[in-house]
């Protein structure tokens, strides 16, 4: 998961590069006299295709992050798991504590002192 997760954002950079490539390409061919109108709408058409690509895989990205972060339960990974483990361990001792506490109330009530 974590490797297609970082094949993605390798691809996303190959996308940014394509983006500068076709931006400089465009550039180019503007400061030329005499602009080559269908490469132009070529360049244009792959910018607006890896703009898409790009937005689309960072917004998948950052909704995953957004998951993690937040301690919702998703592939992978433990740590809801662990917190709630601990959550419940913790309470545990807490009632111990009390159940003490309330069993040394008993006895003072329940023992008359001599």
């Amino acid at each position: 998961m974590a490797n297609d997760r970082l094949r993605a954002l390798e691809e996303v950079e190959k996308d940014i590069a394509m983006i500068l490539q076709c931006a400089g390409n465009v550039l180019l061919e503007l400061s030329k006299d005499k602009h080559n109108a269908s490469f132009l709408d070529r360049q244009l058409a792959q910018f607006l295709s890896s703009v898409n690509r790009i937005e689309s895989e960072l917004s998948g990205q950052i909704r995953y992050l957004t998951q993690v972060a937040t301690g919702q339960p998703h592939e992978g990974s433990t740590y809801s798991a662990r917190k709630d483990c601990q959550m419940a361990l913790n309470r545990a001792e807490y009632a111990k504590v009390k159940l003490g506490e309330l069993g040394r109330t008993c006895e003072v009530m329940l023992d008359p002192p001599l």
